[in-house]
């Protein structure tokens, strides 16, 4: 797919393989309340670049450049992959308090635990 050959150019960095595999079959996955479990490949690049670019949230937050960012919970808290060092597991970012805590060992078992337990806050 071309979109996400260009998202990977505009990010900078690849893509995690899972991650790569789901968007060239779907172009993301909305859940149970219509939450992006899994964001668009657009949308991925437009939210990674406005976090590592918006001069708010640099006063605001701790970096986000080790972060890629891929779906949310609807009420913003967001999902991401740790890009440095590279690694499969999926970290929250809680929007409220800046922390950034793990949730799921990869890809498939965020799926998994995000789609099947039906609530926003299934990693609370």
């Amino acid at each position: 797919m071309a979109a996400l050959a260009d998202a990977e150019h505009r990010l900078g960095r690849a893509v995690p393989a899972d991650l790569r595999q789901l968007l060239l079959e779907c172009d993301g996955i909305i859940g149970h309340t219509a939450v992006d479990t899994v964001w668009s490949v657009e949308q991925i690049v437009a939210r990674n670049l406005l976090f590592r670019t918006d001069s708010s949230f640099a006063q605001l937050y701790m970096s986000f450049d080790a972060l890629l960012f891929f779906g949310d919970n609807g009420g913003g808290d967001q999902f991401a992959f740790v890009q440095t060092p590279q690694r499969p597991d999926i970290f929250v970012w809680e929007h409220e308090t800046d922390s950034r805590r793990w949730v799921a060992r990869d890809l498939r078992d965020y799926l998994g635990r995000s789609l099947a337990e039906g609530g926003d806050d299934w990693y609370q």
